[in-house]
């Protein structure tokens, strides 16, 4: 089981900010996961899809779309900070 986080415009589009989620035979990548989770509906197709500039951390690590997400693992998704 894995901890999935949600954080800004996230949060709100998807309704939670927080679930645990059973891990599928074949998810094993961060893509994967993400590719997943697109699968739930309309708003999680949106802002899961891959052409949405999206960040996410596996274990607080800043990590791009091949890294591994094994069982016991904590992921965060949020959209890119802009500073001004």
């Amino acid at each position: 089981m894995i901890t999935l986080l949600y954080f800004a415009r996230l949060r709100e589009a998807l309704g939670t900010g927080r679930e645990q989620l059973v891990l599928p035979p074949g998810v094993t990548t961060l893509a994967a996961l993400r590719a997943h989770l697109a699968q739930r509906g309309e708003a999680w197709a949106r802002e899961m899809a891959v052409s949405r500039n999206l960040r996410a951390a596996v274990n607080q690590t800043v990590v791009t779309a091949d890294a591994a997400v094994t069982d016991g693992d904590e992921v965060a998704f949020f959209p890119p900070v802009t500073g001004g």
